[in-house]
């Protein structure tokens, strides 16, 4: 962590004239830093939003937290900002397609608190396995019991880290000085990655037979809300421990309750819920439950850190230069986006759909711009195809931190220019994945201002990737579309289109269908169970914009 000094020196003094907003409480040596440089800072900690609509007005930098919501209304109202500082991790509270139109940057501090979250997981670990808490209690009432507080040892358990990024592959450094075997599962960390931290990358359903303890470390998204519910948790063994220091909507409460209750885990660690403040919560008081409010990251070296980092990328916004932490995409000239936006949005949704069926993790990828596609800013198509395929991960993706965010994972990237497309395509975007068993390829164009997916490894396809899609890998045979169809139809889930690629009969193929309805984990294990099918993946990708 620099010093105030330090961040002193990297920065000229700005004048008086700009003005910093500060909408929630931050360490003062925040605001000495950006006096020292000039700045005029407001502090609004506990405003109201509509007497903040008021003073963002004419502030230059706007400095909040995760109470104060940075809407469309807020930032289309802020004639002067240039910079909305999260002093923090999530951005959630921010309307970052409002901000990066503006040309506004969005800054956040993702590193500052990556130990103190690191350390709090691995002290709720330590409780867990000791029963100190509840040593402690009995021993105020005046109980001396020594046998009922019989632990056990960190040492020699195998410890399951679900998501490996710049928190889980702490922890993970740190168990391994414990002797713990740490395992996890991240499908966007390559395994070099993985085994540079000691761990060892498997399935989910395996992190979860095997774990002695379960760390959770990944983001409030989409695809890892509810994560770990019903079905997961019977998979855990009856001894195991689930330690949670990310998001509780990641942990279906009612399903750990359930457990819980039902003796099918030992106890659990809870530094987040669902609802926060969790009030009338039957785990914050279950006898089997450590919970704190949320205060991993609550510690003064680390808000000092977070504090220190959000001012110095408003001095640097505020003085020309690019900040270190950009969480939105850089602002294209309303020509630029306009002839980007239909190939920026084909590389995201390729990206997305890749990860969607993917079976390993991504080593390298590779974006081929094709035809009249070449004369695209190649950056940005790139940024867009890692966003997509990045979606999941712990700190919010997109096209100015989706190459870092890649590299930090072990995935490198490239690009080619081709003068021409594979007929009938004027212009092409061919996706190029290597995995550790292979190299798969996605081809896509656009048409009408719609992106399609033309190309699954050697296999002809056409498709628009939007909304809930069924896809399956299965060999062709005579009535496999028709079996497909009755068993969805049985189980009342209507069909909108279906597309198949085959090379020929007897062979390899794929068929895309496009649904109307979810479909349940059992109809999904049916179709899989069907003679020629070998899986099957639901994708849920964002409907395409009116």
């Amino acid at each position: 962590m620099c010093c105030t000094l330090e961040l002193a020196a990297r920065s000229k003094a700005l004048g008086s004239s700009q003005t910093v907003l500060i909408a929630d409480n931050i360490d003062k040596c925040a605001l000495e830093l950006l006096r020292q440089h000039g700045l005029e800072t407001k502090i609004a900690a506990g405003a109201s939003y509509e007497e903040l609509l008021a003073l963002v007005a004419d502030a230059d930098a706007l400095v909040v937290r995760s109470r104060v919501p940075v809407t469309r209304e807020m930032i289309a109202g802020a004639r002067r900002l240039k910079v909305i500082a999260r002093a923090g991790i999530g951005v959630d509270n921010i309307d970052l397609e409002a901000a990066t139109e503006r040309g506004i940057w969005v800054v956040n501090a993702p590193n500052s608190n990556a130990v103190a979250v690191a350390e709090h997981t691995i002290g709720l670990m330590l409780c867990l396995a000791r029963r100190t808490p509840w040593a402690w209690e009995s021993l105020r009432r005046g109980q001396w019991q020594r046998e009922h507080f019989r632990g056990q040892q960190l040492h020699g358990k195998t410890l399951g880290i679900v998501g490996l990024g710049r928190i889980g592959s702490r922890v993970a450094e740190r168990a391994r000085c414990f002797g713990m075997k740490v395992i996890a599962h991240d499908p966007f960390v390559a395994p070099e990655r993985a085994s540079a931290v000691g761990a060892t990358l498997v399935p989910l359903e395996e992190l979860l037979r095997r774990a002695d303890f379960i760390s959770l470390h990944v983001p409030a998204t989409p695809s890892t809300i509810g994560l770990l519910g019903v079905e997961e948790l019977r998979l855990c063994k009856p001894t195991a421990f689930l330690i949670n220091c990310a998001r509780g909507a990641v942990v279906d409460e009612q399903a750990l309750l359930e457990a819980l209750d039902a003796g099918r885990l030992a106890g659990a660690a809870l530094d987040v819920f669902s609802r926060e403040p969790p009030l009338g919560s039957a785990l914050v008081c279950h006898p089997l439950v450590i919970a704190t409010p949320h205060i991993g990251g609550l510690t003064a070296e680390a808000q000092e850190d977070i504090a220190l980092t959000v001012a110095q990328q408003i001095l640097d916004v505020l003085g020309g230069r690019n900040p270190e932490h950009p969480v939105n995409a850089p602002a294209l000239s309303p020509e630029e986006r306009e002839r980007l936006a239909p190939y920026t949005e084909l590389a995201r949704r390729m990206g997305l759909f890749y990860a969607g069926i993917a079976e390993e993790p991504t080593e390298r990828l590779e974006l081929g711009l094709l035809g009249e596609a070449t004369g695209l800013r190649a950056d940005v198509l790139e940024a867009a195809a890692l966003e997509g395929l990045l979606s999941g991960s712990e700190v919010p993706v997109n096209l100015i931190n989706a190459r870092r965010m890649a590299l930090a994972r072990g995935i490198s990237i490239s690009h080619t220019l081709s003068p021409t497309a594979p007929s009938p395509y004027a212009s092409a975007l061919a996706l190029s994945v290597s995995t550790p068993s292979g190299t798969h390829l996605l081809l896509g164009t656009t048409a009408h201002g719609q992106p399609y997916i033309v190309r699954i490894d050697d296999l002809q396809i056409s498709f628009v990737p939007a909304g809930l899609l069924l896809y399956t890998e299965h060999i062709e045979q005579p009535g496999i579309l028709g079996r497909m169809g009755t068993l969805l139809g049985e189980h009342g889930v209507n069909i909108s289109f279906v597309q198949v690629g085959r090379q020929e009969r007897g062979g390899p193929g794929i068929m895309i269908l496009g649904v109307d309805d979810e479909l349940s984990e059992a109809l999904l294990g049916a179709i899989e169970r069907m003679p020629s099918v070998r899986r099957a993946r639901l994708l849920r990708l964002p409907p395409l914009r009116s």
